[in-house]
């Protein structure tokens, strides 16, 4: 569900008049290439929060094309501001539920890495059915990752590091790069996070899990 909160002047500007270049809004399956206007590897992140880690990790891989969905409005904005300031081309941003745009919009085997960066753990017992990544979620995006795509997942919350890792090695699609049961060194090109360095100062343990389409 798309969730608006509380928009500063120079977000709600960028949603106004930004959103119209970078944004996108399709009715059916995309064509990378005429969204981008090039032939080149896509990543796609779900749930960019502010968007700076995403917008820095496009800025340092301009060869890469990248694909930001958010649904709070105000992470939206901030990311538009971001891609304005930096003179990003290589960066395009959706506000609709992920499970919808995988679905309708994203054609299959057209992605070279998802990226899922500290997603809500909802640590209570009876919340964890809202937990994104579970089964049928994770053989959706099997079906949207290249041969050899990557899906690269990243918490500081152990007991949903430990969910992820079963789910994940569940489903036959994907070999974990670390090996059966492992976790992954965090990859140069994911940039430490706002949220993560608050984590950390709590005592948290970041977990990054990096599975590879087979």
């Amino acid at each position: 569900m798309r969730r608006e909160g509380r928009l500063t002047r120079g977000q709600e500007r960028a949603l106004e008049v930004l959103w119209p270049e970078f944004g996108l809004e399709p009715q059916g399956p995309m064509g990378f290439p005429a969204v981008f206007g090039r032939e080149a590897p896509v990543v796609l992140e779900i749930g960019f929060g502010d968007g700076e880690s995403l917008a820095a990790m496009a800025a340092a891989d301009p060869q890469t094309d990248f694909l930001g969905i958010e649904v709070h409005r105000p992470g939206v904005g901030h990311l538009l501001m971001r891609i304005e300031e930096a003179g990003l081309e290589n960066l395009r941003v959706m506000d609709r539920d992920a499970v919808e745009v995988l679905r309708e919009n994203i054609p299959d085997a057209s992605l070279a890495r998802v990226q899922i960066l500290f997603p809500d753990p909802w640590p209570k017992k009876r919340h964890h059915k809202r937990r994104l990544v579970q089964p049928p979620f994770v053989a959706l995006l099997a079906r949207k990752l290249v041969h050899g795509g990557v899906l690269h997942l990243a918490t500081d919350w152990a007991h949903y590091a430990e969910h992820m890792l079963e789910v994940v090695g569940a489903e036959s699609a994907f070999r974990n790069r670390a090996g059966e049961g492992r976790y992954s060194d965090r990859p140069a090109y994911r940039p430490e996070t706002k949220f993560e360095r608050r984590g950390l100062r709590k005592g948290h343990v970041v977990h990054d899990l990096l599975f590879e389409r087979v």
